[in-house]
């Protein structure tokens, strides 16, 4: 994602024209583990949250494998993790649709971790993004 080129998915680095890295073992044997999809990830987005990082409340829906979950992974500092409904002001029933539910990061919990240094937190997300 950029400001310019706004939030997509592509085969190769922006800048190098390399393509990815292939995705860590240990990453694929938890979305087997964890996601209940048969279709393996083709991404993985990696998020650096700073100690006074916020992310507002958004929906996941730029993949066009709508039936497949979002895995995130996070590591470092606890933070406040906020989860609504499918519209800002629903009361939340979890379940198939959730997927689609507003979420975001509120604060992070300084002392939490010594994991990531200077209270800050890496999130790993996996996600499907074509159709099976």
């Amino acid at each position: 994602s950029d400001r310019d080129g706004g939030y997509r998915y592509q085969a190769a680095h922006p800048i190098t024209g390399n393509p990815w890295p292939p995705m860590p073992a240990a990453l694929l044997e938890a979305w087997r583990d964890l996601a209940g999809f048969d279709a393996p990830p083709e991404a993985c987005l990696v998020n650096f949250y700073a100690a006074d990082a916020r992310m507002g409340l958004h929906v996941d829906s730029d993949e066009k494998e709508p039936r497949a979950p979002v895995l995130s992974i996070s590591l470092g500092a606890t933070c406040l993790f906020r989860y609504g409904g499918a519209r800002r002001n629903d009361v939340v029933v979890i379940g198939g649709a959730s997927r689609f539910c507003h979420h975001g990061v509120d604060r992070l919990y300084p002392g939490t971790s010594t994991l990531v240094a200077n209270d800050a937190r890496i999130n790993l997300t996996l996600r499907r993004v074509t159709p099976v």
